[in-house]
């Protein structure tokens, strides 16, 4: 196989055939001629953010209650069923994978026994910890998305008739316009 970036011809041909060339731009957006990005576009989404943090901040709330009060017996088998059904009620707005990340962090625990107070801590904590870290993908995520919208945008504008850069006009920034007066030629008054 030649080098793609030896024939430009071929590198434009190569969109079409399915390879991407080297240092080429893709549009996240555009989907792929077989139809398979239903899947990765699915991965690792939040379908409800409003009730995850909703629910995120319930649990972080519960466990600054939890660290300065002693509980009793009923009040260790209500946290037990209020995270049991947080954790559910997180399960049902995330995507399939994270879902099954939760699912895999978040122990359930067993029916027979209430459980300690330091049990309540740890996987409350533990909770807090991956929903917190959760956000900061979700933080991360709409930076880049951000980052990729705003370099289109450069893009488009540098490609639009008459801007060629960022000075203005046909011209790049220091760059004086033509019939513009420079810096040296101060005209004052009426010239006849």
């Amino acid at each position: 196989m030649s080098d793609p970036g030896s024939n430009p011809a071929a590198a434009g041909a190569d969109r079409s055939g399915g390879e991407i060339a080297r240092g080429e731009l893709v549009d996240p957006t555009e989907a792929p001629a077989e139809g398979g990005s239903a899947e990765v576009d699915r991965r690792e989404a939040v379908e409800e953010p409003a009730k995850v943090m909703r629910i995120g901040s319930m649990i972080k709330q519960l466990l600054e209650e939890v660290r300065s009060a002693e509980l009793d017996d009923p009040a260790r088998e209500r946290l037990r069923e209020i995270y049991d059904t947080s954790v559910q009620e997180l399960g049902s707005a995330l995507s399939p994978d994270l879902r099954e990340e939760l699912e895999r962090v978040a122990i359930p625990f067993g029916e027979a026994d209430t459980p300690s107070d330091a049990e309540l801590r740890v996987v409350q904590a533990q909770l807090v910890g991956w929903l917190e870290g959760l956000f900061h993908g979700i933080q991360a995520t709409l930076f880049a998305q951000q980052m990729a919208a705003r370099n289109q945008l450069e893009d488009m504008r540098r490609q639009l008739p008459g801007m060629a850069g960022p000075g203005g006009p046909g011209g790049q920034p220091g760059q004086a316009r033509p019939g513009a007066p420079s810096d040296g030629d101060v005209r004052s008054g009426t010239y006849l």
